[in-house]
């Protein structure tokens, strides 16, 4: 595989990205807008939520901050766009681009998550490294699954119901174990603690990474 066609790929993500300037502003303002009706509606400047509340919402702050940015990959490129990366590169050049893309941008929304709630909330966490262990397996596992989702329900008529439908059960079961890892970070636990939760986000990443690979040429071919 030429790594070349997929960093030209990201390339042209990236430029795209910086072009579209009132997407990157939407998002941005959306991540404060939740983090910042959080502050207003519990009177967080007090510190009157508990741990576990805090947790509830960061975990659900960026899970909409995220779909509503990933599921553009596929279902927000016009057909144009179908048809050149067709002649320019192959289906798993192509998948393994967006993942990519995905992981990274999922990643910056999940530490500006975490550093706004830092900032107007307050920072529960004890064991950082585990918690950023945590952001970074979720992110992946974010991206991974819901790239191929996208790609799915871009051939569908109803796009955006499909890729609500098919990312809520792969979606809950990296929440499950991303809330249950953050849980032992917010106490403090050993860290061993959080080694079933941290393997089993790592083999969900592998499995949804190897199916995008294998099956997104059938998807990219009908």
């Amino acid at each position: 595989m030429d790594t070349r066609i997929i960093l030209q790929l990201l390339r042209k993500e990236f430029i795209l990205e910086l072009r579209r300037k009132s997407v990157i502003a939407g998002l941005g303002l959306y991540l404060f807008s939740l983090i910042f009706i959080c502050y207003l509606t519990f009177n967080l400047k007090e510190n009157v939520i508990s741990p576990y509340t805090w947790s509830a919402l960061f975990w659900l702050t960026i899970l909409f901050s995220v779909v509503n940015s990933v599921a553009k990959s596929f279902i927000g490129e016009k057909k144009g766009v179908f048809i050149y990366l067709y002649t320019v590169a192959s289906p798993q050049q192509i998948i393994i681009s967006k993942i990519i893309y995905n992981i990274l941008l999922c990643w910056l929304i999940s530490i500006a998550g975490y550093i706004l709630f830092s900032i107007f909330i307050f920072n529960p966490v004890q064991d950082h490294l585990i918690f950023l262990s945590v952001l970074l397996l979720a992110s992946i596992g974010f991206s991974t699954s819901l790239s191929l989702i996208s790609g799915i329900a871009s051939k569908a008529n109803n796009s955006n119901v499909l890729m609500a439908v098919l990312s809520f059960p792969v979606v809950i079961s990296i929440l499950l174990m991303a809330v249950r890892a953050t849980k032992n970070a917010l106490d403090g636990l050993d860290r061993a603690a959080s080694t079933d939760e941290l393997l089993n986000l790592l083999a969900i990443n592998c499995i949804a990474g190897a199916l995008g690979y294998i099956l997104f040429p059938y998807i990219w071919r009908s």
